[in-house]
């Protein structure tokens, strides 16, 4: 097992707020943290030619893009859109020189309480991609979501659920391991070990004690109740390559001056990761 934290990754709705891909370029060059993980609008806002460029020339590992997925819709159009812009975010992946799309799948469509058959659209959605994926050396890490964004952001909550569709779709398929959507489940150490071979990606932040915001309202490492230490010491005995990332998606950091928040990510995953 690893004496150092190893590599250290910014994702960058960390500091979505104030920087856009450019700052955070340059921000990760500067602060010494050598690997980046972009959200799609920030690299689309750069232009994914120009974004690929510079990050090559700032010397930084691309860890993951954030996010492909959103395959639930109402109706047939819209499932087939969320195709296509899955198709379009596995070659922005391809063109930035990352390994590892995270795939937040969806949530319930609009007005639907039908749960299994929003799962079916998942698995038929990620079916219909894998080809491209598979085509591109991109890996569909499949993130699941905290139960209590099931209604709306992803019908995935629990490791277990994602393996069983890695499972089912073979090669090209892997997870995103959050701290904060999986240190609840009663099942993790079982489920990790399971995943031998299959962690794509790896993110910290902390779950605060009271939470304000269920989604808006993470803290850094350290700040909270998750063992971030055990989780990571799972995945690295299941073959996990290393390169964390810090996503902490939190109105109140997102206010800070991220060259502030920084030296601060770099602390706590020193101390605590």
């Amino acid at each position: 097992m690893r004496t150092d934290p190893g590599p250290l990754s910014l994702n960058t709705v960390t500091v979505k707020e104030r920087w856009g891909l450019a700052e955070c370029i340059e921000g990760c060059a500067r602060h010494g943290i050598p690997g980046i993980s972009p959200w799609r609008d920030v690299l689309q806002a750069m232009g994914v030619e120009q974004a690929a460029r510079r990050i090559r020339d700032a010397g930084l590992r691309v860890t993951g893009l954030c996010r492909g997925g959103l395959f639930t819709a109402a109706d047939a159009a819209g499932r087939a859109a969320a195709i296509e812009d899955n198709r379009r975010a596995i070659a922005e992946a391809h063109a930035i020189g990352t390994r590892c799309l995270v795939m937040v799948c969806g949530g319930l469509p609009p007005g639907s309480k039908d749960l299994p058959g929003a799962r079916a659209m998942v698995a038929d959605g990620l079916a219909a991609i894998l080809p491209e994926a598979r085509a591109a050396g991109v890996t569909l890490a499949l993130e699941p979501l905290h139960p209590m964004t099931c209604a709306d952001r992803s019908v995935l909550s629990t490791l277990g659920q994602a393996l069983d569709l890695c499972d089912a779709l073979g090669e090209g398929t892997g997870v995103a391991v959050d701290v904060y959507h999986v240190w609840w489940d009663p099942d993790l150490a079982r489920q990790m070990a399971r995943a031998a071979g299959r962690i794509a990606g790896f993110h910290t932040c902390d779950w605060l004690v009271p939470t304000t915001d269920t989604v808006f309202d993470r803290g850094l490492p350290g700040d909270g109740v998750i063992d971030i230490p055990a989780i990571r010491a799972m995945a690295e005995a299941a073959g996990w390559p290393g390169g964390a990332e810090v996503e902490i998606l939190s109105r109140r950091w997102w206010a800070q001056d991220p060259d502030e928040v920084l030296p601060l990510l770099k602390e706590r995953h020193a101390a605590v990761c």
